[in-house]
């Protein structure tokens, strides 16, 4: 089940909130979004249920031990177990495919389907394994505590990645109010219309480039792909990103943030400040941190920076255009880290040429990540650089230029900048404030009519962060 579902937006989510704020007592609210968590995951991956209910109590298990005994080999075991189990259903094929590269293996390539969310379920159960090996997490958890905060549906799917410790005194006790539920909903049409109106509108033009034999592609469209993509994927992922805060908002839960503007950032150190804050925050503490982070020298800063990136692009997928987009992002975070040594603000402010070289890098990443192969991807960079002109490609070029296409650029392009909240902050009229307030409500309410249009028009295209 995905948020932008028909099934989802008029049966599972109305009944969920209408029972969770009717319901007062705290432990059969909980009892309610254990349900409707395991019914949504169902849903869409019914034999998995009982791998996330397994893993949850293997991580409960070493949780209650962990927090009366200190063990070092026992919190290795437990990472062990979790990695574990993401590799054998993640990257088994594509370690067999490494393996097949030695002339004398040719092993059959396993189809082994992967559990929907298992990458950000797993990192979640490592955060709270070792947050309570830190003793940063109380001995008085109890199972179904921990069952919610792994399986809650708003966030199981495609993050944030929450840490227990931000969300264990909701799990106890929380209150639902009205401008909690106000705030979430609107909160969650924004998204909604993110992946609806703009990801979606993007994916058309980016899927048919990148569909397209390289040779068929000159310039002119292979930027128009590259740029569509790029903003598809930030909609689509910063989409689901606002519905997850929205749901968590109706039912009285604060999930961190996990995008702040990131094609504003002038420097790859600041984009990955702004892009997909709940990842980059978990490698940070459970990752950078452990190996040394910066406190053993430049060449070991390096180094660890290095480890983070090559593991962020494998998390993303068993494939060698996410470990090179990995690496592309790790390359120019070193070299930043040393060519503004001491500069602690360094791409913090606009700076054309900064923001040119910024965006250049996320654009190009992008099409590794994008592309089925590497070959695919480097062939695809190679005509974004190349001044043939093809007859043929101009006329797709200008029949994707349709009016309604150009519209919903311009919007696109304004909602990845601060623009809206700058103007909303700049007034200082308390009667104009709330004129403005009341009329943002009316806009996510036609808002809304669009997306319910795009439904009924059977324009649903699935998450891009639900392969990861």
């Amino acid at each position: 089940m995905v948020f932008s579902s028909a099934v989802f937006l008029f049966l599972f989510l109305p009944v969920v909130i209408l029972l969770h704020t009717v319901i007062k007592n705290n432990k059969i609210r909980n009892g309610l979004l254990i349900a409707a968590s395991l019914i949504f995951y169902a849903y869409g991956e019914p034999v998995y249920v009982a791998l996330l209910i397994g893993s949850v109590a293997v991580n409960y298990v070493f949780g209650r031990i962990l927090s009366v005994r200190k063990s070092k080999a026992l919190l290795a075991a437990s990472i062990v177990i979790n990695i574990g189990l993401l590799v054998v259903f993640k990257y088994t094929g594509f370690i067999v495919q490494i393996i097949n590269f030695i002339p004398v293996c040719n092993f059959k390539v396993p189809d082994i389907t992967m559990p929907i969310g298992i990458s950000f379920y797993t990192f979640q159960a490592i955060s709270y394994i070792v947050d309570v090996y830190r003793k940063e997490e109380r001995e008085d958890v109890g199972f179904f505590d921990v069952l919610l905060y792994i399986s809650l549906f708003p966030q199981l799917i495609a993050g944030p990645i929450v840490k227990f410790n931000s969300i264990k005194d909701s799990i106890k006790s929380r209150n639902v109010t009205l401008d909690g539920l106000a705030h979430g909903i609107r909160k969650f049409i924004i998204g909604l219309s993110k992946k609806m109106l703009l990801a979606n509108s993007f994916a058309y033009v980016a899927d048919s480039v990148f569909s397209m034999n390289t040779s068929a592609i000159d310039m002119r469209l292979a930027w128009l792909g590259a740029v569509c993509y790029t903003l598809q994927i930030f909609f689509d992922f910063s989409g689901y990103s606002d519905m997850a805060l929205g749901l968590g908002s109706m039912m009285g839960f604060d999930f961190p943030q996990n995008f702040n503007y990131p094609y504003t950032a002038c420097s790859v150190r600041d984009f990955w400040r702004r892009w997909h804050m709940s990842l980059t925050s978990w490698f940070r503490e459970y990752l950078y941190i452990p190996l040394g982070g910066n406190r053993r020298g430049p060449g070991r800063k390096i180094l660890n920076t290095m480890i983070v990136f090559i593991c962020t692009g494998i998390w993303h997928g068993a494939n060698f255009t996410f470990l090179i987009w990995g690496i592309l992002h790790g390359v120019f975070m070193c070299i930043e880290t040393i060519v503004t040594k001491d500069k602690k603000d360094a791409g913090k402010h606009f700076n054309a040429l900064a923001y040119i070289y910024t965006m250049l890098v996320v654009i190009i990443g992008f099409v590794i990540f994008r592309a089925d192969s590497t070959g695919y991807a480097f062939s695809y960079i190679g005509r974004m650089f190349s001044f043939t002109s093809l007859s043929s490609s101009f006329t797709v070029f200008m029949g994707f230029l349709t009016p309604v296409f150009i519209v919903t650029a311009i919007a696109g392009i304004i909602a990845c900048t601060p623009v809206v909240p700058y103007i909303s902050a700049a007034v200082k009229d308390r009667k104009l404030r709330t004129f403005l307030n009341g009329l943002s409500y009316v806009a996510v309410g036609a808002i809304l009519v669009l997306c319910i249009m795009g439904l009924a028009a059977d324009s649903y295209n699935p998450f891009i962060y639900f392969r990861f």
